[in-house]
């Protein structure tokens, strides 16, 4: 995988990328990026959940300027749902570069997005009855538009628009840079793609086949300020031999590292920012298990190999499934079994879910562990040591001093002093932990639904229409 340094990303949308936690392109990122920044119209095919919002996104807030206060960039999606979760990965993209992004779509009053198309945002995300309407209505003006996407156009296709996407690129400049992206290339897609477009670059990520053999994997749903606690209660329940904790940018690495030492776990980071010299120094300590705990991004642990990783923890889930198949299999490694436990915010169950269907995983939800577990796990470590000095050394120095403890204090209050002694009950200190955006997913089966029913009626009705009838159908797009 390319950085996002490496495909002559500019500095605002870097930062804006970082902000979201975004160090490595994905593949259908790190392919369309470089074409479309060239201005190229691209044909793009990638399953759900490998990041096209920003493919598509990125090279067209770079050829956009903030002083320019009218529509330029239009993407056409098949549900509101996706063109609410576009819009708003479009604007987060654009934040430090003060692009903005509207979502226009059936069921929301036509005056009031008329009064938000008043605010001149540079892109406009659309449902495409609802686009039809604006621009026959003359309040999206085409003239200007200079790129055009359609996002999920086999899905478009099988919800029954591919004659109002054919009037859209109809009815939008020849010389627009068009990018389109579907999972499948059915034979009406290929049509528009030979017809409506200009010798597009044709991109294909395959949908590899991601398994992952003797990895237990499991998650647990927690709100992100409750991340932290539940990590180290985790360690302590299980008390890994060597786990490895990856966070999604290089300040979380840092806090995270650090707050885990301040609870007494040995453990270090490594990101990109730190040097070669400091990163071998960091990982030789971990192979070596002078630390016990290696918290990274996802950059920092490329390529890594090391052996005896017993657990993996998602403390930020990763942006794209391929990722995840990366991060958990740094466990389960030479015939041995592993775990992955990955840490999900309610907001991400759907974005789980994609990877769990992607990967064919089973990854089970567990409870969070609570302190009281964590302190059962310490002094069950404590326990363990107690059992393991008994059956391996020679105790015959210490019975006389063993003795006299005992005529003094009975057995149970003897055993547990040692125990108290041994056990590592952990600072409460807080910690905390600088925010990110929760990655969240567009909600295909509620598309799909409604594709099946607008199949069920004439493709023409409308919500800016009269009649009632055309109004309900209006609000399925």
């Amino acid at each position: 995988m390319k950085k996002f340094t490496e495909l002559k990303v500019s500095n605002p949308i870097l930062k804006a990328l970082e902000q979201m936690g975004f160090e490595e392109a994905t593949p259908i990122q790190g392919e369309t990026i470089p074409h479309a920044l060239e201005g190229r119209d691209v044909i793009g095919q990638a399953q759900t959940g490998t990041g096209k919002t920003a493919a598509f996104g990125i090279p067209m807030i770079e050829r956009f300027e903030p002083s320019e206060r009218k529509v330029k960039g239009l993407v056409v999606a098949p549900t509101r749902e996706l063109a609410i979760q576009v819009a708003q990965e479009l604007n987060q993209i654009g934040k430090v570069k003060r692009i903005r992004a509207l979502a226009i779509f059936g069921g929301q009053q036509m005056d009031r997005q008329i009064r938000a198309l008043r605010e001149r945002p540079q892109i406009v995300v659309a449902t495409p009855g609802r686009l039809l309407d604006h621009m026959k209505r003359r309040t999206i003006r085409t003239q200007d538009i200079e790129v055009v996407v359609l996002d999920e156009a086999d899905e478009m296709l099988n919800m029954g628009f591919i004659d109002d996407i054919k009037a859209i690129l109809q009815g939008i400049p020849s010389g627009r840079q068009t990018l389109l992206f579907s999972a499948t290339m059915p034979r009406e897609i290929r049509e528009i793609a030979t017809t409506l477009m200009n010798n597009p670059t044709e991109i294909k990520v395959k949908a590899k086949e991601m398994t992952v053999e003797n990895i237990e994997q499991y998650f647990i749903e927690v709100n992100e300020r409750q991340k932290f606690d539940t990590l180290t209660n985790h360690l302590d329940v299980e008390n890994p031999e060597l786990a490895i904790v990856f966070a999604r940018t290089k300040k979380r690495v840092d806090e995270i590292s650090e707050g885990l030492q301040i609870r007494g776990f040995r453990a270090e980071g490594i990101h990109g920012d730190l040097t070669q010299g400091k990163r071998m120094s960091v990982l030789n300590k971990f192979k070596h298990k002078r630390i016990d705990v290696l918290v990274a991004t996802d950059v920092a642990a490329r390529g890594l190999d090391i052996s005896g990783v017993t657990h993996v923890y998602n403390f930020d889930i990763p942006q794209d499934p391929e990722s995840y198949v990366h991060r958990i299999g740094r466990t389960g490694r030479a015939g041995k079994t592993g775990e992955s436990i990955s840490f999900v915010t309610p907001r991400e169950i759907p974005h789980l879910q994609v990877i769990q269907r992607v990967t064919k995983g089973n990854i089970k939800r567990v409870t969070p562990p609570t302190t009281k577990d964590a302190l059962r796990g310490q002094q069950q470590s404590a326990l363990e040591q107690i059992q393991e000095a008994i059956e391996q050394r020679n105790l015959t120095d210490y019975h006389q001093s063993a003795n006299e403890l005992l005529q003094s204090s009975d057995p149970l209050t003897v055993v547990a002093a040692a125990l108290s002694l041994l056990t590592n009950e952990r600072k409460d200190t807080p910690i905390k932990l600088s925010s990110i955006q929760p990655i969240s997913v567009r909600r295909q089966e509620k598309g799909k639904g409604r594709g099946r029913n607008r199949r069920n009626h004439s493709r023409r009705g409308r919500d800016n229409r009269g009649r009632n009838r055309n109004n309900r159908r209006g609000r399925r797009n």
